[in-house]
């Protein structure tokens, strides 16, 4: 892949605020090294920034003791650069809580140094309030969620994100996470956002298109957005074969309803949720503007579907102005049937490729 290339455009763009949607497997996590290398090229060789990936979250490893039958069950935290500034958070655990909190996680959990604190937290006992001598494994959101708010916590002391001050650069914190945590994760980021914009570049990287949408969105037409978004650009990652390119969102041309067909198409195979509705709506709507009428019972009626407007009541029910909201309830089985029906006699009529 040509994402030393790819690096090389990230570099060049003059904005401070970076939004890169992609789906899995376009290279994001590759780009973040390979932008962490051009930067590094730059500064001597030295790290100019700092970074959230796959990396990071490989650094932490479940222990599950199993000739114990789990007794000491613990997350292990592997060695790293990281370790010298892991002292801050031992010694204020709250810091650590305040990220956590937002989650509203079931678990308390303590962290286990090395004998010598200065080589950092050696790894991270998890138990239920009340029963704090039986450890317990988290579930693999909860464990993401877990590390998520462990760098949300380390980006605060001084010494690592003040020092590596160029940039953060942000990979799809949501990889595993459950649905209604989306919007949270979101509520995060922005305040990484908020708290950095004037004095360090922010790139993030998602594959998720709710985040991606709630982000751009609060960036570019939120309450805030005054403050963001003649400083934010928002970028596509592509992937074709082996190559990769980098191209700004075009929202006035006919093709993001490729991305929401991916999108939908993807999801059907794996979960429905009521809140796919709304995309599905959008899609409708990116139709009925390329059709030159604006209205989804129009589309519906081209595609051939029959009861257009007890359809047009389920999608708009589960629809809403802005896309995002936080919806996480499944779909039921009739709500199910009408989305697949109106999916399907969409891409049959107008031949879609995607």
């Amino acid at each position: 892949m040509n994402l030393d290339v790819i690096a090389s455009q990230l570099l060049e763009i003059d904005e401070n605020i970076i939004l890169i949607y992609a789906f899995n497997g376009s290279g994001k996590t590759q780009l973040s090294v390979a932008y962490k290398n051009a930067t590094k090229g730059a500064n001597e060789g030295q790290h100019a920034g700092v970074y959230y990936n796959a990396y990071s979250e490989d650094l932490f490893v479940w222990e599950n003791d199993e000739e114990n039958d789990g007794a000491d069950i613990k997350l292990n935290i592997l060695p790293s650069s990281l370790n010298q500034f892991h002292s801050f958070l031992y010694e204020d655990e709250q810091a650590m809580m305040e990220k956590l909190s937002l989650y509203n996680p079931r678990y308390r959990f303590r962290f286990n140094s090395y004998d010598d604190l200065e080589k950092g937290i050696d790894s991270v006992t998890f138990y239920i309030e009340g029963e704090e001598d039986t450890s317990i494994k988290i579930s693999r959101g909860e464990e993401r969620i877990f590390v998520w708010c462990f760098y949300l916590a380390l980006l605060e002391i001084d010494g690592w994100a003040n020092k590596q001050d160029s940039h953060i650069f942000i990979d799809d914190p949501v990889s595993s996470l459950d649905e209604h945590n989306i919007f949270t994760t979101a509520d995060t980021l922005f305040q990484q956002i908020e708290s950095h914009y004037q004095k360090k570049r922010i790139i993030i990287t998602t594959h998720h298109i709710g985040l991606f949408s709630n982000l751009v969105n609060r960036l570019t037409k939120g309450e805030k957005s005054g403050r963001y978004k003649n400083l934010t650009s928002v970028q596509i990652l592509k992937r074709s074969g082996d190559e990769v390119t980098l191209e700004p969102l075009k929202r006035n041309v006919f093709l993001y309803h490729l991305h929401l067909l991916q999108v939908l198409d993807e999801v059907r195979k794996d979960q429905l949720y009521t809140y796919h509705f709304a995309l599905l709506r959008q899609l409708l709507e990116n139709v009925a503007s390329f059709l030159g009428t604006g209205r989804t019972g129009h589309t519906l009626s081209k595609i051939g579907v029959d009861n257009v407007d007890d359809v047009v009541n389920v999608i708009n029910t589960h629809s809403h102005k802005n896309v995002y909201y936080n919806q996480t309830e499944l779909m039921n089985e009739a709500e199910e049937r009408y989305f697949n029906e109106v999916f399907e006699k969409l891409i049959r009529k107008y031949e879609f490729l995607f």
